[in-house]
């Protein structure tokens, strides 16, 4: 019988030893991964291309500073990596796009996107199912109203901005000419977010401020044709009108209308509602002389706060401001950065869990204009508030409310 020395069976328990100690240190920078991705679904080819490649810009910005900053800190540095979906042009193309996302990228953590009411409350069916945290500036209130764990609206919904809206219009109006418009025109889309608007619209607000709707024009998107709707609202000489359109086609159709009726905003105060009426591609197609004046409803806009990152923004990109889609992509990157922070894992159920717990006036919570960022039991942020940009001299400006304003509202005083 071969006897192993003393010496060897020491050196063997040494290894093993060595060994043993070693595998949950392996273990544990195997948990930690060297990237961690996150999801944005937005659109970036048809009608509302223009505002996911907005969105797209703020979003890969985001993901450069986070980077650039040290990554995840609370995960060894583990970098962000941003994996792109396209919706198209369609809910249908929306939520298959959704479907390929979640099958083709398992380890995915959170995501946000989708923009267009229609495009997110289809999208949201599949990332929930998949209990993946998704955030969204989309507006229409099914889509938090559904009792989901994992979807979190970051604008006021539909029905809030319609509440909100119209009392900071005629607030706006009788500081800028004294006098208190009586009758309002509405000319809208039948998506999913501007029937959560007229809805409220048609059933409260407008009684509740002593407003009488005497035009209300309702079409299919895209717009072909706005001429007999543009005359029925000449017909009813309202005191404003109200825009819900939701592309930048149908935006520049409505505008070029008005203005061959010669009821620019000088003669007819017009209200848009969403970033689409912001941005520079309206300009392009448009023009500022059939710009000029359009106030436009939003969910958010870079404050004062914000000067520098909107610096940056221009020259990153080359675009003329930084707006609405941009700055919502931007922070919705740094609000998943924060969950990361806090939960210290690639696991999306968490990562949930950490942004239902956020409540902060800090940090990401300053890119909104009201300072908080704290998601209540639906996923609604709590106290999201409405502002308005006014287009003057080719620029959207801020106008309210007075925490970004940069510059009073103008309103025709006859």
């Amino acid at each position: 019988m071969t006897r192993t020395p003393p010496l060897l069976t020491r050196r063997n328990a040494l290894l093993t030893g060595a060994a043993a100690s070693a595998l949950p240190l392996r273990r544990a920078r195997a948990q930690t991964p060297k990237e961690v991705k996150i999801a944005m679904l937005v659109p970036l080819s048809g009608p509302w291309a223009r505002q996911g490649i907005l969105e797209q810009m703020g979003a890969r910005m985001a993901i450069d500073d986070v980077n650039n900053a040290g990554g995840i800190k609370s995960m060894g540095g583990a970098k962000l990596k941003l994996v792109e979906y396209d919706t198209q042009d369609s809910a249908e193309k929306a939520k298959d796009a959704a479907q390929r996302m979640i099958a083709q990228e398992p380890d995915l953590v959170g995501g946000f996107g989708c923009w267009l009411s229609t495009f997110t409350l289809a999208a949201t069916e599949v990332t929930e199912r998949a209990e993946l945290p998704w955030l969204t500036l989309s507006y229409s209130d099914l889509i938090t109203g559904r009792g989901y764990k994992y979807v979190f609206q970051s604008s006021p919904t539909a029905e809030e901005q319609a509440r909100e809206l119209l009392p900071m219009v005629i607030e706006l109006a009788q500081k800028a000419s004294g006098k208190k418009p009586t009758k309002f025109a509405y000319i809208g889309d039948n998506t999913a977010s501007s029937v959560s608007f007229m809805k409220t619209i048609r059933s409260k607000a407008t009684a509740d401020l002593g407003l009488t709707l005497v035009a209300d024009e309702v079409y299919t998107p895209p717009l072909t044709d706005a001429t007999t709707m543009v005359q029925h609202i000449r017909a009813a000489r309202p005191d404003f009108c109200g825009f819900q359109s939701t592309n930048v086609p149908d935006d520049k159709l409505l505008a070029d209308k008005f203005a061959e009726f010669n009821l620019k905003s000088d003669r007819l105060p017009k209200i848009g509602g969403g970033g689409h009426w912001a941005v520079p591609e309206l300009l392009k197609v448009t023009g500022a002389d059939n710009l000029e004046g359009i106030m436009v409803g939003l969910a958010n806009w870079p404050g004062k706060r914000q000067a520098d990152l909107s610096k940056r923004f221009m020259e990153r990109t080359k675009e003329p401001w930084f707006g609405h889609d941009s700055i919502f992509a931007y922070v919705h990157v740094m609000i998943l950065k924060e969950a990361l922070e806090r939960c210290g894992v690639a696991d999306r159920r968490k990562v949930g869990a950490a942004i239902h717990a956020l409540d902060m006036t800090d940090g990401p919570a300053l890119f909104f204009p009201d300072g908080r960022l704290k998601y209540d039991a639906n996923g609604r942020r709590v106290g999201a508030k409405l502002c308005i940009v006014q287009w003057r001299s080719g620029r959207p400006e801020p106008v309210y409310p007075a925490e970004i304003a940069t510059t009073d509202a103008l309103w025709p005083k006859v």
